[in-house]
């Protein structure tokens, strides 16, 4: 690397070494905790691209002395960025209850882009399914297809085996979920797959159902998890769509960054669906689809949907939600 280009790249590179220093500046006078997250997950970006430039600048010779200052500003990023401590249950109420509402309000514009293109994958299946009636055969299979003709709800199994229902449904919701996430990655070709077709699904489903004169037991069965369960697929969504964007369009960061940093604020994003999911198999597993009465089933599913839209969009701290 020639004199003239060192110094060029230099100048480029000198102003983030300086925001990296002003941050840990910060953190060790006034503390950790008086950073942003936003601030914080700055300083992680930063620790990557000035790790990259250490580098560069270890393969001139004569660019000792800036390898030296950044070599110990790393020494001081790393103690912040990878130091552990213990996360008691306390802590994580506190996230649930504090934090994870600003991740989701940060994110909203990504959980109604899932929730479009669910609602758009719903009219489908109605429409398609009123349409020709066939393609409930195909979607459905024809068990649960003889099932309805029948008259009977599919769900009246689960009950004798409820506490092994209730943990195959969690973990198949949760694999639901995660890969709905995971999928962003392929320029979220994922989420947009998983959210359409659960809602061509509950679309179909539910004008089978209604030909059927089995509205009521459908809707009474899904309100109290659907109520938790229907918003945590939406959310795994959003997460996908979120790490598509850091795929998809990096802006001014490096790719790689990009994508690291879309991927953390993702998984905050669907870490917080978790016990949303456990409540919801447990519902499913032995409330559901049990004899309970109908105005129940739909008071409990009100009653945790008004909680939930309380939870995550009551009004925080300007600094809590920005980015």
């Amino acid at each position: 690397m020639g004199i003239l280009v060192s110094n060029q790249w230099l100048h480029k590179r000198r102003p983030y070494w300086e925001r990296l220093g002003s941050l840990l500046a910060q953190a060790d006078s006034t503390g950790l905790r008086t950073l942003t997250r936003a601030e914080l997950e700055e300083t992680a970006l930063l620790y990557r691209q000035v790790a990259s430039d250490l580098s560069t600048l270890r393969q001139d010779p004569s660019a000792r002395t800036y390898t030296d200052h950044v070599n110990q500003l790393l020494a001081r990023a790393h103690h912040i960025i990878y130091s552990t401590r213990r996360t008691s249950f306390l802590q994580l109420f506190r996230y649930m209850r504090d934090e994870y509402p600003a991740v989701f309000q940060r994110n909203m514009a990504y959980a109604l882009l899932a929730l479009v293109v669910t609602l758009g994958g719903a009219a489908f299946g109605t429409v398609v399914t009123l349409a020709r009636p066939q393609f409930m055969r195909h979607m459905l299979g024809p068990q649960m297809v003889a099932t309805i003709e029948r008259h009977e709800m599919w769900t009246k199994s689960v009950v004798a085996v409820a506490p092994a229902a209730s943990s195959w449904i969690m973990t198949h919701n949760l694999s639901v979920c995660f890969v709905a996430f995971a999928g962003g990655v392929v320029f979220g070709i994922g989420p947009l797959y998983s959210m359409f077709l659960n809602g061509l699904l509950l679309g179909v489903i539910g004008v089978a159902c209604q030909q059927h004169g089995m509205s009521l037991d459908l809707w009474s069965f899904v309100a109290p998890h659907g109520s938790l369960e229907l918003p945590s697929i939406i959310l795994s969504g959003a997460a996908g769509f979120r790490l598509a964007h850091g795929v998809l369009f990096p802006g001014l960061y490096r790719w790689r960054d990009s994508v690291a940093t879309s991927g953390v604020e993702a998984a905050r994003l669907i870490g917080g669906i978790i016990p949303l999911l456990v409540i919801a198999g447990s519902l499913e597993g032995f409330f559901s689809p049990s004899a309970a009465p109908v105005w129940l089933k739909f008071t409990v599913g009100g009653m945790l949907f008004s909680l939930l839209l309380l939870w995550l969009f009551r009004p925080l701290p300007a600094r809590q939600t920005a980015q």
